[in-house]
C-alpha cells in the first residue's frame, strides 16, 4: 500500500511529517497542501540549490528532505493517475476501433475529391481487400463504369447542399465481380478544415438478387397470364365460333325436322275429311318417319347440352322436386319403349314423401336416360326397378337397376367418356355415345355423383346421389300457364271466335301452322311474311295472340316483339315464340324480350294446340266473330 507523510504543526508553527496512507480520504488534502507549500517557497526564493546544502542547518536539511519527499509522492500519484487516465484511454479507443473496424457495415471516409482517408475492416471485407490496399485511392475506381455517374451526382449535391438522399449502385471487389451496395453519405470537415465526406456502406447484393429473381418471376408470370390470356381469347373465338356453329346447324337442321315430325304428326291423326285417318301400312310407315325424326331431335339435343355445359353457361334453376312425383313421370314417358320389349319397370311399392335438391328439368332428363338405357340394354321380357333412399347423412340415393348382360371392366372404364360406346352395344341400339357423359356432367353440376354397378351376365345398377331437401321447402312443380284444367280449356274456346296472326318466312313452317290452326275452326289465321308486314298486319286486325319466328328477312322477330310492345294500341297482345333457335342463350334472349312462350322448331303438335288454347284463354280477352 502506498503511503506518504501527513503535515502537521511543530511547537515553532513549522510543519511535521506524518504518516498518511495514499487511498486515505485525507490525501487529497495533504496533496494540496504540500503543493501549495512548494509554489510558495519558489515565489520567495526560499529554495535552495543543491551546492548549498552545506550552508543549511540540519533543521533546514530535514525540512528540505521532507518537502522532496513530499514531491516525490505526489509525483508519483500524478504518475498514477497518468497511468489509470492512458489506460482508460487505450481501453476507450478500442472499444472504438472494435466497434469501428467491425461494425456489420462498412464506413469509409474520403476527401472532398473522392480519395480514401479512413476506411474500417468491413469495408475492406466487402471488397475483399485489405486496408491499406484501399487507402488513398479514388472511391470511383472501385465503382462499376456504368454506375459511377450516380456517384458523382449524390457526391456533387451532397457537397453544394450539405445533405443527399441515400443511393444505390454496384461496386467492384479485388477479383473483378461486383456487387450492390447501399450508400449513405454524411459531410463533415477534418481538423484542419478541410472537407471530408463519410459513407455508410450495405451491402444488400442478396437483396438485389431476391429481387432480380422475382422481376424474373413476375415476368415469366406475366409472359404466362399474357399467353394465358392470348389462348383464352383463342378458345373464346374458338368456342364463340363453335357456338354459332352449332347454333346455325341447331336451326339448319330443326326447321326441315320441324316440318317433316309437324307434317307427320298431322298424317298420323288425321281426322278431317281432308285427311281422313291412315291406313295400317301408311300408319306404320308414318310411325317409322317419327321415330327416325324425334331420335334425330333427341341427337341434336344431346350434342348441343354437352356442349353447354363443356363451355360453363349452363344455368341450373335449383329447388326441392318430389321424387316420386318425378319417378312417376319418368316411368309414363318410358312405358311404351318398355311396353314393345316386354319389360317390366317397378317403382317402390311404399312410396316414401322425399325430396331432392335439384333442377327439375335436369334431373328428369337424368332419369329418362337413365330408365331409356336399362330398357335398350336389357333382355327381352327383363324388368328394371327403381328403388330409393338414404345412403350417408344428407343425401339420397337413386339406383336404376336392369337385368341385362352387364358391363366388363373394360366397357365401365370407357362408360362415361364423350362418343364412347360400348362394342357389343354398337350394333343393335341407336345413340351418340354421349347421353350419360351428358348426365354425368349434369349430376356433377348439381352438386351430385353418379356411378354404376355391374356383373357380367346379371345386369347393372346405375345410381346417383343428391343432396336431400327438407319437404317444408317443396313447392309445387307442376306449373300451368293458365291454372284451368284442360276439360275447361275447350268449353271455353267452344263458342268463341279468335285471331291468331303467324310472322314467318319460311313457307313449310307456315303451312304446317295453317294445318294445325285448321283444327281450330273458331281461330282465324292472318299470316306476314317479314317483322314489317307483321307490324303493320298487327296494328291494323289486332290479333288475340301473336305467333312470332325470330329469323325473319328484314328485322329480327325481337325488334317486332319491342316495336308492339311500346304502341300502346298492341302492348297487350300476347306474342309466342315460335324458332329453330335453340340454343340456352337464344332462349334466355327471347324471355328477357318479353315473349310469354318460347317454343322451339320441331314442335309436339299436342303441346303446341295446349300451349295455344291456354294462351287464348288467359292472356286475351274474346272478341266478337271474326268475320
Amino acid at each position: 500500500m502506498t503511503e506518504h507523510n501527513e503535515i502537521s504543526e511543530d511547537d515553532d508553527g513549522q510543519p511535521k511529517a506524518a504518516v498518511v496512507q495514499a487511498n486515505s480520504p485525507a490525501a487529497p488534502l495533504v496533496n494540496s497542501l504540500y503543493r501549495q507549500q512548494a509554489e510558495a517557497r519558489m515565489r520567495q526564493g526560499s529554495a535552495l540549490l543543491p551546492g548549498d546544502v552545506t550552508a543549511m542547518s540540519p533543521e533546514e536539511v530535514r525540512h528540505l528532505l521532507h518537502e522532496l519527499g513530499v514531491h516525490q509522492i505526489e509525483l508519483e500519484m500524478q504518475n498514477e493517475e497518468l497511468r489509470h487516465s492512458q489506460m482508460a484511454l487505450d481501453a476507450a479507443r478500442e472499444r472504438y476501433f472494435d466497434l469501428y473496424d467491425l461494425a456489420p457495415v462498412g464506413y469509409f471516409a474520403t476527401s472532398g475529391h473522392g480519395i480514401i482517408r479512413q476506411v474500417n475492416l468491413t469495408a475492406a471485407s466487402q471488397f475483399g481487400m485489405v486496408r491499406s490496399a484501399l487507402l488513398n485511392q479514388p472511391l470511383s475506381q472501385r465503382i462499376v463504369s456504368e454506375d459511377q455517374d450516380v456517384y458523382y451526382r449524390h457526391r456533387k449535391l451532397l457537397i453544394e447542399n450539405g445533405e443527399a438522399p441515400p443511393f444505390e449502385l454496384r461496386m467492384i471487389k479485388q477479383d473483378g465481380t461486383s456487387f450492390w451496395a447501399h450508400l449513405t453519405m454524411t459531410l463533415a470537415y477534418d481538423a484542419d478544415g478541410m472537407t471530408e465526406l463519410r459513407a455508410v456502406l450495405n451491402d444488400i447484393n442478396d437483396r438485389k438478387l431476391v429481387e432480380a429473381e422475382r422481376l424474373s418471376l413476375q415476368q415469366n408470370l406475366q409472359a404466362k397470364n399474357d399467353e394465358l390470356e392470348r389462348a383464352r381469347v383463342v378458345a373464346d373465338k374458338a368456342n364463340q365460333a363453335k357456338s354459332d356453329f352449332l347454333s346455325s346447324m341447331s336451326h339448319e337442321l330443326r326447321t326441315p325436322l320441324h316440318a317433316i315430325l309437324g307434317f307427320g304428326q298431322l298424317l298420323g291423326s288425321g281426322t278431317t275429311a281432308e285427311s281422313p285417318p291412315p291406313t295400317l301400312e301408311q300408319k306404320k310407315t308414318i310411325e317409322q318417319i317419327l321415330k327416325a325424326g324425334w331420335h334425330l331431335l333427341e341427337l341434336i339435343n344431346e350434342i348441343l347440352d354437352l356442349s353447354v355445359i363443356e363451355a360453363g353457361k349452363i344455368v341450373l334453376s335449383m329447388e326441392p322436386v318430389s321424387l316420386p312425383e318425378i319417378l312417376h313421370e319418368c316411368q309414363n314417358m318410358v312405358e311404351p319403349m318398355a311396353h314393345q320389349r316386354a319389360i317390366k319397370i317397378t317403382l317402390p311399392a311404399d312410396e316414401i314423401p322425399c325430396f331432392v335438391d335439384a333442377d327439375r328439368i335436369r334431373i328428369k332428363q337424368i332419369l329418362i336416360n337413365l330408365l331409356s338405357n336399362a330398357i335398350k340394354y336389357n333382355k327381352q321380357g327383363g324388368s328394371v326397378s327403381i328403388i330409393y333412399g338414404a345412403r350417408r347423412a344428407g343425401y339420397i340415393r337413386i339406383c336404376v337397376t336392369d337385368t341385362g348382360s352387364g358391363l366388363s371392366q373394360d366397357n365401365l372404364l370407357q362408360l362415361f367418356q364423350p362418343f364412347s360406346r360400348l362394342d357389343h352395344h354398337v350394333d343393335k341400339e341407336e345413340g351418340t355415345g354421349i347421353g350419360l357423359v351428358v348426365c354425368k356432367r349434369l349430376v356433377e353440376l348439381m352438386g351430385g355423383t353418379i356411378e354404376v354397378e355391374s356383373v357380367v351376365g346379371k345386369g347393372s345398377t346405375f345410381w346417383i346421389e343428391l343432396a336431400q331437401a327438407a319437404s317444408s321447402q317443396m313447392t309445387n312443380p307442376k306449373t300451368v300457364l293458365s291454372g284451368i284444367a284442360d276439360n275447361q280449356i275447350d268449353d271455353q274456346i267452344a263458342g268463341q271466335s279468335y285471331s291468331m296472326l303467324y310472322v314467318e318466312d319460311n313457307l313449310a313452317n307456315l303451312m304446317l301452322v295453317q294445318a294445325i290452326i285448321a283444327r281450330r275452326p273458331l281461330i282465324r289465321l292472318l299470316t306476314a311474311p317479314n317483322g314489317k308486314r307483321g307490324i303493320a298486319m298487327a296494328r291494323e286486325f289486332l290479333p288475340d295472340i301473336i305467333l312470332m319466328d325470330i329469323d325473319l328477312p328484314d328485322i329480327s322477330g325481337i325488334e317486332v316483339l319491342k316495336t308492339l310492345s311500346g304502341d300502346v294500341a298492341t302492348a297487350h297482345i300476347p306474342v309466342i315464340a315460335i324458332s329453330a333457335n335453340a340454343m340456352p342463350r337464344d332462349i334466355a334472349l327471347g324471355k328477357k324480350a318479353g315473349f310469354v312462350r318460347y317454343l322451339t322448331k320441331p314442335i309436339n303438335i299436342d303441346a303446341f294446340m295446349k300451349f295455344l288454347d291456354e294462351g287464348l284463354i288467359v292472356e286475351s280477352t274474346p272478341k266478337a266473330a271474326a268475320p
